[in-house]
């Protein structure tokens, strides 16, 4: 029990990291790619959580991290529809990505645990889904399909790029049993 209240205390201050960083610091233009690519960071919290997180649990996390983002930069819900949208596929994607001998219970998502090819198909599916569905609503219609194709996949690159070296960086290392 006390351990499972630390890792709730650990991932929701995890949240407000990433969060704060986007705000703060990567949604000014510095961080944009020929004005085609953006890097929404703050979707590490959400896909980072680990596996076994109910569904409702990811939906209310969700909508939280995105309506605060549309309050932020006052973006009328763009932020909440697109990661609601995210967090109602991800347990889709995690089973069509299930290892032969599935999910450990204390299995999270983590590029030492998983590996390399299924943390790039993961990041690239769901960024890409979230990415989609942020800049289709943005626009408010596909009437420019080239630059709003070409924004969905530079941002699907540079987030998924970041969010890989994220991993890389800061998540610990498989454990190795004794």
């Amino acid at each position: 029990m006390r351990g499972g209240v630390l890792g709730m205390v650990w991932q929701l201050l995890r949240g407000v990291g990433y969060l704060a960083l986007y705000v703060l610091l990567i949604s000014g233009t510095d961080f944009v790619l020929f004005n085609l690519g953006w890097c929404f960071i703050y979707l590490g919290f959400l896909l980072f959580l680990p596996i076994a997180t109910p569904i409702v649990v990811q939906l209310l996390l969700g909508f939280l991290t995105g309506i605060t983002l549309d309050i932020f930069f006052d973006t009328g819900g763009v932020h909440a529809a697109a990661t609601v949208l995210l967090m109602y596929l991800r347990p889709w994607v995690l089973r069509l990505l299930t290892p032969r001998d599935g999910y450990d219970t204390q299995d999270s998502v983590n590029i030492h645990q998983m590996g390399w090819q299924w943390m790039v198909v993961y990041l690239a599916l769901l960024t890409a889904i979230h990415h989609a569905a942020f800049f289709l609503l943005e626009l408010g219609s596909f009437q420019v399909p080239g630059i709003t194709l070409a924004k969905i996949v530079v941002s699907t690159l540079y987030t998924g790029l970041t969010l890989l070296i994220i991993q890389l960086v800061f998540f610990p290392t498989r454990r190795r049993s004794r």
